[in-house]
């Protein structure tokens, strides 16, 4: 018998499926919306109870001493060092040789070192340019005849002679404590026994080499098995461990003097440069008064060029003369305003830094308060500039710093450039050489002109802070032409915004792109802006609407490391970044 649906049981169907078809739709936005919230949280936030909502950890907190290094097992030896009675000196050493070995992608005894000392017995701060210098028989003249527009960015024909080692020895005999030997101790067993590779730095030796792979000696030191090796695996180095011992032993001249100098020398001409052992036996670092400014109280310490420390001093001494705290971190107009104060800074950084033994730097005029008040009068509140020009008529990197029981604190920066450097890896040492000749200009008229025995422009700077008179903060951000940004940035973190030392370097970064460069580039059009996770989408619609080009970019934002000192309670407040392998340690 045919059954006749009735109108009540209709209705009972569609209300039915309406009510399905509702719930689906619910539990499809709840299921987006759960990923979208997930994807903000592992972008902007960590599940934690204190602190700002992107502060990646608390800071680490001792009384006795403190370290913070791009790699926990060198923030091990550091303290290691300083329980067994070392300084802080002696244990910043301890961590870049250890650095060395772990993280031979950012630093090594191939490159150039610079440093930032406050010496508590002297209650006074120290800079330290352990930069080398390009070779004594490679003339400008001899690009131009390669038909060379720029120096190239490996081989041997941008290798300077590396600094490191007799910075090492320049800071141990003005303020170690402990023998070499006993300093150098931990990196050498580690090379010798061998140590797991973290996963950051498997990544960046893997990147090494399609770059620099074929150049004698590099598959051999780092490639032994004939492949780099994979997060996890157990890396030896016994060249380095060789080297070491033999710097251990017989002190600075074994690396500048002896049987090391003549690899290089040999090995270099091998592979058609120029480094000689006379550059590297007639080497000497030198004691440099560091420089400030004064922001908003706390005065901000950089070292004098041949480095970029001073325009963090240039963007400071502009963004002090606004509203930075009212205008609110991450605002739009905060963004705006320190994008075009760097593009001022780096105008400068283009035409003057340079080493200043061959030029009259201008440093008191491009660090005074007022030149920053001529410079801020071209920045317009609504519009990016799109070119900038200097003022006045006229890669990948470690950074560590330590505290100690006596109050003495290293701000230590530490690199090969471009990563690995130039790919040089002389035969049976263990460590590739630097590329920082690269950033020499062809210009003979330019600041930053190549010239025999010359410093060339570097990018690496350590950073200090004091607070009338006493240390507040040693503190250092590595990556390239990001350095003196980032360290701005910390500090209006800090002082503006009132971060702790942790939030400081956790928070998003600003980086913008493209400015003019020391080896003769000019900006055109403005350059670009990168923005990390964390900015919202507010203000990138409103940098768009200023005219800015913004571009996401990965890795390129630094990597923090810091130790602030509590004077009130004698106490140490220690600060790593997240981005990377960092760790802070104290006791």
């Amino acid at each position: 018998m045919l059954r006749v649906t009735t109108i009540t049981e209709r209705k009972t169907r569609v209300i039915t499926t309406i009510t399905k078809t509702y719930k689906r739709i619910f539990r499809l936005i709840t299921l987006t919306s759960m990923l979208v919230l997930a994807n903000f949280s592992v972008a902007n936030a960590y599940d934690r109870v204190t602190g700002k909502i992107f502060a990646s950890r608390s800071e680490v907190i001792a009384q006795h001493g403190m370290a913070a290094t791009s790699q926990p097992l060198a923030t091990q030896v550091a303290l290691d060092i300083l329980k067994s009675g070392g300084n802080a000196i002696d244990a910043a050493i301890a961590a870049n040789a250890m650095l060395g070995l772990v993280e031979p992608t950012g630093s090594g005894i191939g490159g150039d070192l610079y440093a930032i000392i406050w010496d508590a017995k002297n209650q006074k701060l120290h800079g330290l340019n352990a930069s080398g210098r390009s070779p004594q028989t490679l003339t400008l003249e001899y690009f131009k005849e390669q038909g060379l527009a720029e120096i190239p960015k490996f081989g041997a024909l941008p290798v300077s002679v590396p600094g490191a080692v007799d910075g090492w020895f320049e800071m141990h005999a003005k303020f170690g404590s402990k023998p070499m030997t006993q300093i150098l101790a931990p990196a050498i067993k580690y090379a010798r026994e061998g140590f797991p590779v973290s996963e950051l730095i498997s990544y960046y030796l893997h990147l090494s080499v399609a770059r620099i792979g074929q150049y004698d000696g590099f598959k051999e030191t780092y490639m032994p098995k004939g492949k780099m090796p994979n997060t996890g695996d157990i890396f030896k180095n016994p060249g380095l461990a060789s080297t070491y011992e033999k710097i251990a032993t017989g002190g600075r001249d074994a690396f500048y003097k002896g049987d090391i100098a003549r690899i290089i020398d040999t090995y270099i001409k091998a592979q058609g440069g120029f480094l000689s052992y006379d550059d590297l036996a007639s080497h000497s670092s030198t004691w440099v008064e560091p420089v400030s400014a004064n922001y908003r109280g706390y005065d901000v310490w950089e070292l004098p060029p041949n480095g970029q420390g001073i325009a963090a001093l240039q963007i400071l001494n502009i963004m002090e003369r606004y509203d930075v705290e009212g205008m609110g971190f991450g605002s739009p107009e905060y963004v705006h305003t320190f994008v075009e104060a760097k593009k001022l800074a780096f105008a400068d950084r283009a035409k003057f830094y340079s080493d200043m033994d061959f030029n009259d730097v201008p440093v008191a005029t491009l660090i005074s308060k007022q030149y920053a008040a001529q410079r801020q009068a071209l920045i317009n509140p609504n519009k990016a500039a799109k070119r900038v020009d200097a003022g006045l008529n006229e890669g990948d990197t470690i950074y560590l710093t330590v505290a100690d029981k006596d109050g003495n604190m290293v701000s230590l920066i530490q690199s090969n450039f471009r990563g690995m450097g130039s790919g040089m890896t002389p035969t049976g040492l263990g460590f590739v050489l630097q590329n920082r000749g690269e950033l020499f200009a062809l210009d003979p008229n330019h600041f930053n002109a190549y010239a025999p025995n010359k410093r060339p422009f570097q990018t690496i700077i350590p950073a200090f802070i004091t607070k009338n008179n006493q240390p507040y903060l040693s503190f250092g951000v590595m990556g390239g032409g990001a350095q003196p940004q980032m360290h701005a940035q910390v500090v209006m973190n800090m002082i503006d915004f009132g971060m702790n030392t942790q939030e400081a370097g956790d928070a998003p970064r600003i980086l913008h792109s493209g400015s003019a460069q020391p080896t003769g580039i000019d900006m055109t059009d403005g350059g670009y802006v990168s923005l990390e996770s964390g900015f919202s989408a507010e203000t990138r619609r409103e940098l768009l609407k200023k005219g800015h080009v913004l571009r996401d970019v990965s890795g390129a934002f630094g990597g923090y490391q810091a130790i602030r000192y509590d004077a009130d309670n004698k106490v140490y407040f220690g600060a790593s970044e997240s981005r990377k392998d960092g760790h802070a340690a104290g006791y």
